[in-house]
């Protein structure tokens, strides 16, 4: 079974193909980790053995948040807590990543984005502040210190969010992005905050530790990404030394329009497979083991996630 076969992601040895993505628990008291979150955890390492856990979306800074109760890591007397996430899904043999996240505009505090632009399907209650170039650099050096946080909690992966109408979203989107510097423009110049992001934490975890992107590649709505312009985002990242490609919606959020079978976003994963060497995880809709099989067989992508399914059930595995 395609599913059961090691991949090498970066320098790291995952034991299976199969991926828990990042989805919000609210299962949080103060954005800290508590026992039931632990415990969510460890019954999915243990219940289903993924190869690799992606924790829910961690905020890296405390006025970036996306709901009263996302998992934080913006402080250093967080670390242990997180520690407390890794242990228990090191316990079913899994990798552990964290998924390290700026909500921009698309969040309870302040509101910040690349420009004066509302995302679109999300009713907000004020227009964000644009972000300057030194706020920008700021923002950077939160993102950076985020991951060295997550290496010192025993986090085998760091992923970056880029998708899903948050902050690095904001900015890869012509949608909200309308800037005319150096961070505007080009998909170059909308990449940039991103591509600077992933150099500021490869300079601080090293070159042992692996770097994913969660890539919202098409935004499948009027005036923004199309699948063409994810495929050359992706190779823009794999330049820029990324090793694991996480893709999903942008501004549509983790949904596409008009589509609901296993795995929607495969035709914009297997474009983006076909043109890059770095793995890449498909989601989407993907219920059962059977699925998982069908796509990976099909060369859609190199690994499976699996969210809402295993969400719902811990031994996912054993469905038929």
């Amino acid at each position: 079974m395609m599913l059961e076969q090691e991949i090498l992601i970066g320098k790291l040895t995952v034991p299976n193909r199969l991926v828990m993505p990042p989805m919000q628990t609210n299962k949080t008291a103060d954005g800290r980790v508590t026992d039931e979150l632990a415990a969510y955890y460890r019954e999915r390492a243990v219940g289903s053995r993924p190869g690799i856990i992606i924790t829910e979306h961690s905020c890296i800074l405390p006025d970036a948040r996306a709901a009263a109760k996302q998992l934080m890591i913006a402080s250093d007397d967080m670390i242990p807590g997180h520690r407390r996430l890794t242990d228990a899904i090191h316990e079913g043999g899994c990798r552990a990543f964290v998924q390290l996240n700026h909500a921009g505009s698309n969040g309870i505090d302040t509101p910040v984005s690349a420009s004066n632009v509302n995302i679109p399907l999300k009713k907000l209650l004020k227009r964000p502040k644009e972000l300057t170039a030194e706020e920008i650099l700021s923002i950077e050096e939160a993102f950076a210190a985020a991951a060295v946080r997550a290496v010192k909690a025993g986090y085998d992966g760091v992923e970056i969010h880029c998708a899903h109408g948050y902050l690095l979203d904001q900015f890869w989107s012509p949608i909200t992005n309308k800037r005319k510097d150096e961070y505007g423009g080009s998909p170059e110049n909308r990449l940039r905050f991103l591509t600077e992001t992933v150099n500021a934490v490869r300079q601080v975890v090293g070159g042992d530790v692996p770097i994913a992107v969660r890539l919202g590649g098409a935004d499948y709505l009027p005036g923004g990404n199309k699948e063409k312009d994810a495929v050359k985002a992706a190779v823009i990242l794999e330049k820029a030394g990324v090793d694991l490609l996480d893709i999903s919606g942008g501004m549509c959020f983790y949904m596409r329009p008009g589509h609901s079978e296993p795995g929607y976003f495969s035709s914009m994963t297997e474009k983006i497979k076909a043109e890059t060497s770095v793995p890449v995880i498909l989601t989407g809709g993907i219920k059962k083991p059977g699925d998982a099989e069908r796509l990976l067989a099909r060369g859609k992508a190199d690994l499976i996630g699996v969210g809402r399914a295993l969400l719902k059930n811990a031994l996912w595995r054993e469905t038929v």
